[in-house]
């Protein structure tokens, strides 16, 4: 076998086949399955403060009586039924379109993905010795002295170097001796991998779509021509109710939900499985905001400040022009 290690090589990269991801649920591509869920998730919260309210459960937790709901709202239920419905087949619709054009999700490059983020985090070390040298600390003296007690350490202070580390790899074919990583090298290569980059990503699709239906929706609330037209419909509801939420103009619809996840979903580079995530968490949470119950033990509503008594605001007459 021909031995590929030397001081400071880098251990190779894995050879990798991609092959097509297999659905989560049998005979339902993930694809179609991200459209829908928000769709049930949606229908189903409702559903569950809907029973709430007809029971008079949480009465005391209510934010306005059963009366009010028939006497200050302008529009009757099944005409909000008829809206959210028609949002909901719009943004299916267009969704289904975006599929046609997305490419299909495939696996099978993880391994390789994770080392090169310990590669990452191998090169990364090798500015530790000119980092010390800087408060005048010899590191590499350092590291001969702590090498016989302290291999990983030693390792570490001299810049990624780590001679006793090897195995037998096979690579383009060939089969040899070769560099290897830490134990905590690749602990931190798979944290990144499948917790901090994912866990940012849709960080990041979270702050774009904030971002964009914050401005959109103070324009609709600013603008009286965009008010008159399409934002007024959604405010016939001063009693806001769960499966109102997405109570709305058409093309506001489009443009403040559908239009604004689709955005969030291509600039954070999101998978389809983390579009799952954040198109059901959203659509959760506006369900949420709208439930007209201030629920002390509802998570949504502990963890979030602009949470259903914040957003009951914005629905009556006095605090129209906040709560953005």
């Amino acid at each position: 076998m021909a031995n590929f290690s030397s001081a400071y090589a880098l251990p190779p990269l894995p050879d990798y086949e991609l092959h097509p991801l297999p659905s989560l649920i049998p005979n339902l591509p993930d694809k179609i399955l991200v459209l829908i869920l928000p769709v049930i998730a949606y229908w189903s919260l409702s559903l569950v403060f809907h029973y709430i309210d007809v029971n008079d459960f949480f009465e005391k937790y209510r934010l306005h009586t059963p009366a009010e709901v028939l006497k200050r709202n302008r529009v009757s239920i099944n005409e909000v039924i008829r809206e959210v419905l028609i949002q909901h087949f719009v943004q299916t619709l267009t969704g289904w379109l975006f599929t046609l054009i997305e490419p299909i999700d495939m696996f099978g490059s993880q391994e390789y993905d994770i080392h090169v983020w310990a590669q990452r985090i191998r090169m990364s070390q090798r500015m530790i010795p000119k980092v010390l040298s800087i408060v005048g600390i010899d590191a590499l003296a350092l590291s001969s002295v702590l090498f016989p007690s302290r291999p990983m350490l030693a390792g570490l202070l001299a810049g990624g170097y780590y001679p006793n580390l090897k195995t037998i790899s096979t690579v383009q074919g060939h089969t040899g001796v070769v560099p290897a990583y830490a134990a905590w090298e690749m602990v931190y290569a798979k944290s990144i991998y499948w917790v901090i980059v994912p866990a940012m990503q849709l960080l990041l699709a979270v702050l774009i779509i904030d971002t964009w239906q914050y401005f959109l929706h103070r324009a609709m609330h600013m603008n009286q021509y965009l008010y008159r037209t399409l934002h007024s419909r959604h405010h016939r509801l001063y009693v806001p109710y769960a499966f109102g939420a997405l109570y709305n103009h058409p093309v506001e619809g489009f443009m403040l939900d559908t239009v604004g996840a689709g955005l969030a979903y291509k600039f954070a580079g999101l998978t389809t499985r983390q579009g799952m995530v954040l198109f059901t968490f959203a659509t959760l949470k506006t369900v949420d905001d709208h439930c007209g119950y201030a629920l002390p033990w509802d998570p949504l509503q502990f963890l979030f400040p602009n949470n259903a008594p914040y957003h009951d605001v914005h629905h009556q007459s006095w605090g129209i022009k906040v709560g953005f």
